[in-house]
């Protein structure tokens, strides 16, 4: 996981290390490659064939004419009468999928299915472009003429899925320190990978209504347009710095505190945001597998690492002992202005291996003990000795979803 410092309002001046990829037109591609009398026509793939049912894929040809995903099937029909329909054939789907893995372990160690159909990977060679170029010519010549993808380029996922959605079908494009913002400036913010109707909603609120407001917006502008930490990591993801790394699909909980004056003494204010995260981990039945530490300055610096580990943990105990490792890798000189912790990396609890070298049984029925108190008599009844000094400093606040039970 890397970590910088200083100030962050410039974008990511390191060179592009991500390439995503997307399958264009998916299974309406793979069913044009299998039966050649398919191809250059109208084809869509549907849950079901019948007039109701949902279109899953529609083919570049099909996409022309305007037909697209989620439309029925008699309102494709109804704009190309001559329209084929064909019912899923996932088998055909998956085979394509496992091709074409194979095609890219050869230029990467490290490649993440995103879905069936999307792949990111960290090229060894750095010359990515060159890379790009390569896997378009190995699907042509290897899984078929018919299947094109469009690839993205960038220094984080995000970015770099963000690039692969820019131009379709067959595209391949950079986002980078040199054109981030002739991108930012053409898009509208529902044209951003993640960004809902309600994200907007809230974005706006807050004055930003561009890709481009939304990329110059303040951290805490964007905190407080989010309610949590993840404006945070929309802040890292839009400069072009890797979050996703520890934001990943198994989720994340976390807790952030900005600390009234920056003086104080960083580690009681840690445990007591450690505790809370703790607390929610453990009510909603998970362990994790990875911590990560953000830091603002008073200054506008910035400074934030993860850290992931082979065993899942779920006691606040060892979750304050991997956190603190992160605040003194920090080593904090400055006054802080805010701090934030999240776990990512969740695992349902029933499902965690036994550590062989240490009482999980027991630490399990532990902490559930503890638990069981606060949540009967208030959140932080039982407390460890260094959040003492915290209990001032960090109010308490209940969550909607975590009242006290009678």
């Amino acid at each position: 996981m890397p970590s910088f410092c200083g100030f962050c309002s410039d974008f990511n001046p390191e060179p592009s290390r991500v390439l995503f990829l997307d399958i264009n037109s998916c299974f309406a591609a793979v069913e044009q490659q299998a039966n050649p009398v398919l191809r250059g026509k109208p084809v869509v793939v549907a849950a079901y064939p019948t007039p109701n049912g949902c279109i899953l894929a529609a083919s570049v040809e099909a996409k022309k004419l305007g037909i697209r995903t989620g439309m029925r099937v008699k309102d494709g029909r109804s704009v190309c009468p001559e329209l084929t329909v064909l019912p899923s054939d996932p088998p055909k789907y998956r085979a394509i999928h496992l091709r074409l893995r194979e095609l890219l372990s050869r230029y990467s160690p490290e490649i993440v299915p995103r879905s069936i159909d999307e792949f990111c990977l960290k090229p060894i060679n750095p010359d990515l472009w060159s890379v790009a170029r390569e896997i378009k010519q190995g699907i042509k010549e290897e899984i078929g003429e018919v299947i094109t993808v469009s690839i993205g380029i960038a220094p984080n996922r995000y970015l770099a899925k963000l690039a692969s959605s820019l131009q379709k079908p067959d595209g391949l494009v950079e986002i980078n320190k040199n054109n981030y913002q002739k991108v930012y400036q053409s898009l509208e913010l529902r044209e951003l990978t993640g960004i809902k109707t309600g994200n907007i909603a809230r974005l706006n609120l807050g004055g930003i209504y561009t890709a481009w407001n939304f990329y110059r917006a303040s951290p805490w502008d964007l905190k407080a347009a989010f309610k949590s930490v993840v404006g945070f990591y929309w802040f890292l993801r839009l400069h072009g710095y890797e979050v996703d790394d520890f934001v990943s699909r198994r989720g994340s909980f976390g807790n952030s505190f900005a600390l009234p004056t920056g003086r104080e003494d960083p580690y009681p204010i840690l445990a007591k945001l450690v505790a809370k995260t703790g607390v929610r981990l453990r009510r909603a039945g998970y362990g994790a597998q990875g911590i990560h530490l953000g830091i603002f300055y008073r200054d506008g610096s910035f400074w934030h690492r993860g850290l992931s580990y082979p065993e899942a943990f779920f006691d606040s105990r060892d979750i304050f002992k991997k956190a603190a490792l992160l605040l003194q890798i920090a080593a904090p000189v400055k006054p802080i202005r805010e701090m934030a912790v999240s776990v990512f990396d969740l695992e349902r609890r029933n499902s965690l291996q036994l550590n062989l070298f240490a009482d999980a049984q027991k630490k399990s029925q532990l902490v559930a003990s503890i638990d069981a108190i606060n949540l009967r008599w208030g959140d932080f009844t039982l407390i460890p000795a260094i959040m003492l000094r915290a209990k001032e400093l960090v109010p308490d606040r209940i969550g909607f979803q975590s009242c006290p039970q009678p």
